[in-house]
């Protein structure tokens, strides 16, 4: 096999096309065979195949530096940079990352796994090369789905007027994860589809190869393509930001890429944009036919899980309140699919709004619905929801209005690792006024709390993991839960156990398994941080005067660290309080099962500690007599 005799990029230089052809389909088998046992980014990598070849071929990484946006594309990439051997570990825990990682290898200039972030980052190395008067290439690879985000325009915007040598790459395949919404998206629809510009390019372009070299004939030639580009791209849009403009061309041709990479890398009069068309998962009949489904894959895709996952149980009772109440209106950012609102928007297409990969604008956008009278729920994950923190506080929470966030994948993601875990929610969101902060036990509660949000009239974040609960039979008729107030599960005089979220289960267990070594838990399921239900924790210390808290979030800042203030202003005398959640790291990737083991999140782990922290509640041999 070619591909087994990559071992890095300059490896590439001597092959042949037809050689290169194989080994784009020797890389399309090793992508897919390890996804379908790992899990993973499928389509977009299978369809940039023939593009990372190119550009290892045509530029020199590490020197030249090649930033991939969002980094779910990147799979090629670390089988041609020296991470074949290991390519078999992606996504699992110790292994490689699912996306680009700068500890991971210098061929990975910038760390991604959020979108529209790579022609920033390219454009800061570009001018850190002029300060140091160097002289490589920087490389953003863009998709256009990160297009529709709004940092990429402040980039392009940017480096339009500073001029700097840059060369952005669009693979342009007509998806981001879900179908691609925006004007933007339109005018590349148009492009890629309108065969008069091909037909037009390569006329005119005959026609200025027969003219005589003269500089006025020359000149002419010139503005003959340039208005044959612009019969199609209207006002010239790239030239108007102040790139010059390239394409489209077939990303899947090796040699018309590199051909055109090799002269976009020697121009140097201004940023230089590299219109790619590709096909999102080329070369793998399923990926090409269902590009969304398989844009991120489980292990063995197609395997019949028979459980609801919380995103399936929001999908069905929003769509159940939409139906009673037509005020409910719903927002996504780039993520209908993901975030379970398209059976939503099947039946109510006029009340579901894709905005793009545009967070902030999201949240802003739902907050000028409130002051009409709706009621717009902001559906986003929790990792993604982090780019729009002022404007949950300055446009939102300041002004009260009754926006509704449901924030999907909170805690621990996952095999996405790092830049996917949902891990701080509980710590952003709870020092913010007039906001409500709530997570439910299971998916029967998230019911309960989705019915009592939409009623609350007020801010209100409601926070449930990623993938399937504890199964428990959904509710035929939802309650109106009283806010600020959790409850007791279990009783026991010896520990106060109060959990919030997907981690009562797990702490309901572990109260099981130590009432047998002879300790008695009070199990608390909390519901919610914030407003937290003062009277209810208070009686727990007082009675047991040791307290646990359990989170799935980051310990600073969060719902441990609220209940530990709230009790140090209680004054209770000889209370001990421990608290398990994630210490302050960011968490990589790896199963949730193993991760939450790691970090004594799982019963096991939640018993240990309390047995650690509180030794002298394990009877002595005399007292088991």
């Amino acid at each position: 096999m070619i591909l087994d005799s990559i071992n890095e990029p300059a490896d590439l230089k001597g092959l042949t096309l037809p050689q290169l052809a194989q080994l784009a389909a020797e890389i399309r088998s090793r992508i897919v065979t390890t996804v379908d046992a790992t899990g993973g980014h499928l389509a977009s990598s299978l369809g940039v195949v023939e593009l990372t070849i190119a550009l290892h071929r045509t530029f020199k990484s590490p020197l030249d530096k090649i930033v991939w946006d969002v980094g779910h594309q990147s799979y090629a990439h670390k089988l041609l940079t020296g991470r074949r051997e290991r390519f078999s570990t992606i996504r699992q825990h110790g292994g490689l990352s699912g996306f680009t990682d700068r500890e991971e290898s210098p061929h990975d200039p910038f760390g991604a796994g959020h979108a529209s972030t790579s022609i920033s980052a390219a454009l800061g190395m570009a001018i850190a090369r002029d300060l140091a008067g160097e002289s490589y290439n920087v490389i953003a690879v863009v998709g256009d789905g990160s297009l529709t985000g709004g940092m990429a325009f402040e980039a392009l915007n940017h480096a339009g007027h500073l001029g700097t040598r840059l060369i952005v790459v669009l693979n342009d395949n007509g998806m981001a994860i879900s179908p691609n919404v925006g004007a933007l998206s339109r005018l590349f629809s148009r492009l890629r589809l309108d065969r008069r510009y091909y037909r037009a390019r390569e006329e005119a372009s005959h026609v200025v190869t027969r003219l005589p070299r003269t500089h006025w004939l020359q000149l002419i030639g010139g503005r003959i393509k340039k208005g044959v580009k612009g019969m199609i791209i209207p006002s010239m849009f790239w030239e108007e930001l102040g790139f010059t403009y390239i394409g489209p061309i077939d990303g899947h041709d090796l040699a018309e890429l590199e051909a055109t990479l090799a002269q976009a890398g020697e121009y140097d009069l201004r940023p230089i944009l590299v219109h790619v068309v590709t096909k999102k998962g080329k070369g793998h009949r399923p990926a090409e036919d269902d590009a969304v489904g398989f844009h991120g894959v489980s292990p063995n895709q197609g395997k019949k899980v028979n459980t609801l996952s919380y995103s399936e149980v929001f999908s069905q009772t929003v769509l159940r309140l939409a139906r009673e109440n037509p005020k409910i209106i719903a927002v996504t950012a780039a993520m209908p699919e993901g975030t379970g609102l398209s059976l939503l928007a099947d039946e109510f297409p006029e009340r579901v709004f894709d905005v793009g990969i545009c967070e902030q604008h999201a949240v802003t956008f739902a907050a000028g619905l409130a002051t009409h009278g709706f009621i717009p729920i902001v559906a986003i994950y929790s990792t993604f929801l982090q780019r729009a923190l002022d404007q949950i506080i300055h446009d939102v929470c300041l002004q009260n209005l009754p926006v509704i966030f449901a924030i999907d994948r909170g805690g621990i993601v996952g095999e996405d690792g790092k830049t996917h875990q949902g891990t701080f929610d509980l710590s952003y969101l709870s020092f913010i006024p007039n906001l409500v902060l709530a997570s439910p036990k299971d998916e029967s509660e998230l019911q309960h709390l989705l019915n009592t949000a939409v009623r609350a009239n007020r801010p209100f974040a409601l926070r449930y993991p990623r993938g399937s609960g504890s199964s428990v039979l959904l509710s035929e008729v939802w309650q109106e839960l009283p806010i600020g107030k959790g409850e007791v599960l279990r009783g026991g005089e010896d520990v106060g156990i109060l959990a919030i979220g997907v981690t009562v289960a797990p702490a309901l267990e572990a109260a099981h398994r130590l009432a047998e070594k002879g300790i008695e838990c009070t199990v608390v399921n909390a519901r919610f941080v914030k407003p937290l239900d003062s009277s209810l924790i208070l009686d727990v210390a007082r009675r047991t005067k040791r307290v646990v808290t359990v989170e799935e979030n980051a310990l600073w800042g969060g719902f441990g660290s609220v209940v530990v203030d709230l009790l140090d202003s209680s004054h209770i005398t000889d209370l001990r309080v421990e608290r398990i959640g994630l210490p302050d790291e960011f968490v990589e990737h790896g199963s949730q099962e193993v991760l939450r083991a790691k970090y004594n999140l799982d019963a096991d782990g939640i018993a240990q500690r309390v047995i650690s922290s509180f030794p002298e509640l394990i009877p002595s041999k005399e007292e088991k007599r």
